[in-house]
Order: structure tokens, then sequence, then C-alpha cells
């Protein structure tokens, strides 16, 4: 396992004792297969924080825990790792846990790990549930600060919250979904991943009373619980729409916008105005294709400087007031997508073969 980095600086990003990590390059027996992927990936993740690690400055370990689809994660993870070459005078190494789905247990079960081996900040997208906003207090307790990102636990005992202002996004969707049926009466599918997301919740909350307000005559649908995941989506979307509704529009708050579509293809439904979250690979191509009106965007690079920021304060290393407001909600048709997003993704490209 050849490596240009000191036998500390792989324990640290591992999380494991000086020991193990020697038994593990040397080859030794009695290592659990577990420990050695956990070597490995530390390995693969300073790789990438090279330059970061030739940089001088007060370092800082922060681990990032998100429950969110990959394609969502991978966002998050391209955001933050961005941004840690500007983030002076500290050097930023995270450590990353990101899944798909994570029971309660297992989240409060890595807090609990990361409080015992040691952190200098927490940055979690998880759910607003009380054993996570318990364990939020515990790491607290220890003097590791955290950092909610993009979906809240407000009760808890957070530092701040970094990302979208929910509510104004959900006020924005209904309005434009308004504005696009242009009188029109339906149904409104709507779908969160899920309702314990606090973000989400706050934009259904928010677009439920824009709806009620201002265009009563929709009705609203909901497709909720499939976790942004495909095959659940697509299921719920199938199950919950059948063939005796109208499907005017959609207002995706979770994602798995793929699998709404394919739904809605295969019952026969062909929605007027379809609203989505996030310009991630797939979202991106559909606009391209016409298939989603418009997404409701956010800087996750500003978002996740801020959440940076907010852990520099902590340790005295930023006065209050440098500290940046989370991002805005940016409108985003097809006809104006970013072109940075347009030259990360190809889609361009693609779309004029």
């Amino acid at each position: 396992m050849a490596h240009p980095f000191l036998m500390k600086e792989i324990a640290l990003q591992a999380g494991l004792g000086l020991a193990t990590v020697d038994r593990v390059l040397n080859g030794r027996e009695h290592v659990r297969e577990h420990t050695r992927q956990r070597v490995q990936h530390a390995i693969r993740e300073l790789e990438k924080q090279q330059f970061q690690l030739a940089t001088s400055g007060r370092k800082l370990v922060v681990d990032v825990v998100v429950e969110a689809p990959h394609r969502f994660s991978d966002e998050i993870r391209e955001a933050l790792e961005s941004e840690l070459p500007g983030l002076q005078p500290a050097v930023f190494r995270p450590r990353f846990l990101m899944q798909d789905t994570m029971t309660t247990v297992e989240v409060t079960a890595a807090l609990r790990t990361i409080g015992r081996r040691g952190s200098h900040g927490v940055f979690l997208k998880a759910r607003d549930v009380p054993a996570i906003a318990e364990a939020v207090h515990d790491l607290q307790q220890r003097g590791i600060p955290v950092v909610t990102i993009f979906t809240d636990i407000p009760q808890s005992a957070r530092v701040a919250y970094a990302g979208l202002d929910n509510r104004m996004a959900g006020a924005t969707a209904a309005y434009l979904i308004g504005q696009w049926l242009m009188g029109r009466k339906g149904d409104v599918l709507v779908t969160m991943s899920n309702e314990r997301f606090r973000g989400e919740e706050e934009r259904e909350i928010s677009f439920r009373d824009e709806m009620r307000r201002r265009y009563p005559a929709l009705n609203l649908i909901d497709a909720s619980g499939g976790h942004g995941l495909d095959i659940q989506t697509e299921e719920r979307v199938r199950r919950v729409v059948g063939s005796d509704r109208k499907i005017v529009a959609v207002y995706s708050m979770g994602g798995g916008n793929v699998a709404i579509l394919r739904a809605l293809e295969s019952i026969g439904q062909k929605p007027t105005c379809f609203i989505g979250h996030d310009l991630d690979r797939d979202n991106v191509h559909l606009l391209r294709a016409g298939k989603l009106s418009a997404v409701l965007h956010h800087d996750l690079r500003q978002d996740m400087r801020t959440a940076c920021h907010h852990i520099m304060h902590v340790h005295k290393l930023l006065p209050a007031s440098a500290i940046g407001a989370s991002s805005s909600v940016v409108v985003v048709t097809p006809a104006n997508i970013p072109r940075y997003v347009d030259e990360r993704f190809g889609t361009q490209k693609k779309a004029a073969d």
C-alpha cells in the first residue's frame, strides 16, 4: 500500500490509532476487513487533499455526515473540496460519511464515534428527530461544534445552519406553478424524500400555504417518502397517482425526478409544469431535454464556505462579522443553465449532438 503520507496523518484521517494503522500498512494478521478499508479510504482522501497538506495554517479536522442520495452527496463533497484552498488561515481536513439512507441508530452511532475520537467540528445533514438532537447536544458538551447543512435541526445544540431558505423556496415553487398553469384546474403532485428532513418539511409547509392562498382550485397529491431513491420513489408515485387523476404539475422537493417522470409516463401522465431542486447531473439533463420546467438552485459552494466559516469562528480564527449569509434561491430554466454547470457535466455538447 504505497503512499507518501506520515502514519499519524493516515491515523488522523481514518480516526484510528497508530498501532492499528501500522498493522494494516504492514499487512499483519488479525485486522478486520472493515479496518483495512477505512485505512485505504483515508489514503484516498489524503491524496485528494495533498495541496491542503502542504499549506501552512491551523489544521481543522471536520467530519461530514450526510444522509442523501449519492447524486446530492457527491455535489456536497465537490462543493466543500472546491472551497478548501481558500479557507485561510485554516486548513480543513474533511472526513466523509455519506450514505443514501441512514437509520437514526446509525446516525447517532456515527456521532458518538466522532465524539470519542475527537473532531474540530461536524457538518450534519440528518433527520430532525429527538435522538439525533440529543447526539448533537452530546457533541456540544464535548466541545465539538455542529453545523447543520441543507436541512436543519433547530431545537438542537447546533451552532448554526448553512443552506437554502427553504420556506422561500417553497413559496417560489408555488408562484412558478401558478404562473405556468395560468388558471388551469387539476392535481399537483408533491414529493418529499422524507418528512423528517426539516428543510423539505419547511418547503412543503410554505408551498401548501401559498397554493391554498393563491390557487385554491389546484388539488395537492402527496407521494412522499421515497428517500429520493429511484425504485422507492417510482413505486410511490405510480401507486398514489393511479389512473384516475390528472397531474398538471409536479413539485419535487427531495429528488428522484427521473423516477417520477418514468412513473408518470407509464400511466399516461404528462405534467405541464415540473419544478425540481438542485443542479445535479440528472436535473441538468432533464432541463436540457425540456422535461423539467425549472430547478430551484442554491450555491452549494457558498453554503459550504459559510459552514466552514462558522467552525472557524468557534475556533477563534474568524470574526462573526466575516461570516456570510447562506445562498439565495435561484430559478434556473433551460435558458439560463450556468456555464460552469454545463462545462462540468458536458450537457451542452450532448444536447447539441
